[in-house]
């Protein structure tokens, strides 16, 4: 592991619903290179509403973070889009795989919008990533025809078509029964051996996160333990 890949400072923020409530207080940490994080916490912590803000889905909020040495504070939306697009991967709970499409065009769907690459090179790097999930067999098939751990392998393809320098999880396993997660942890744990990924994942598992290489602990908005 080497290099800050992700620096958090400061990070607070409110709700008003309709009285004026702070979902997260004064959040500071950093992620290196090559790095497999958890943040866990009981439901309403705030670890899911991080991670919107980390993944520059969520702009209103107080503080600063730095995702691969750039700040993203008071960046225009085409910026931030940009960036979510090249330097993030994401997993969600739900794999959102889009039925009309086989399970090649929705891994290639990232890489497309992000206009890097020629059609066919988008191909062969949906299929290299298939390949490292271990399901390029299941390419031309349409994800109502996968497994529910299978999705999940397709949703984790598509979130490493563009190369991101961090994949960002919420509850990746939540909807998969245990021999799944486990397939799904194994995954991200060879990502980051073999391939030096940088993963932060929110979970509810801590048994999942017990095996991460560092787990932040939250609890009415803050970090309580790291």
């Amino acid at each position: 592991m080497e290099g800050t890949i992700l620096q958090v400072k400061g990070i607070s923020k409110y709700f008003h619903n309709p009285s004026k409530i702070k979902v997260l207080n004064d959040i500071n940490f950093s992620v290196n290179k090559g790095e497999f994080v958890s943040v866990i916490g009981k439901s309403g912590c705030g670890k899911s509403t991080l991670l919107y803000i980390l993944s520059t889905m969520d702009t209103e909020y107080e503080g600063e973070f730095w995702l691969d040495d750039i700040s993203l504070k008071n960046k225009k939306e085409s910026e931030l889009a940009l960036v979510r697009n090249a330097k993030i991967g994401f997993v969600f709970q739900f794999h959102y795989l889009l039925n009309e499409f086989s399970v090649l065009k929705n891994v290639m769907l990232p890489a497309l919008k992000l206009g890097f690459y020629s059609e066919k090179e988008a191909e062969q790097r949906a299929i290299q990533k298939l390949k490292i999930l271990g399901i390029e067999n299941e390419a031309l098939k349409k994800p109502n025809q996968l497994s529910g751990g299978q999705k999940q392998r397709v949703a984790i393809a598509r979130a490493l078509i563009n190369d991101p320098i961090i994949i960002m999880g919420d509850e990746p396993t939540g909807n998969l029964d245990k021999k799944n997660s486990d397939i799904v942890f194994d995954i991200f744990q060879e990502l980051t051996t073999t391939y030096n990924q940088t993963l932060l994942i929110v979970t509810h598992d801590n048994e999942f996160a017990k095996k991460t290489n560092r787990i932040i602990e939250m609890e009415d908005g803050k970090i309580i333990k790291m």
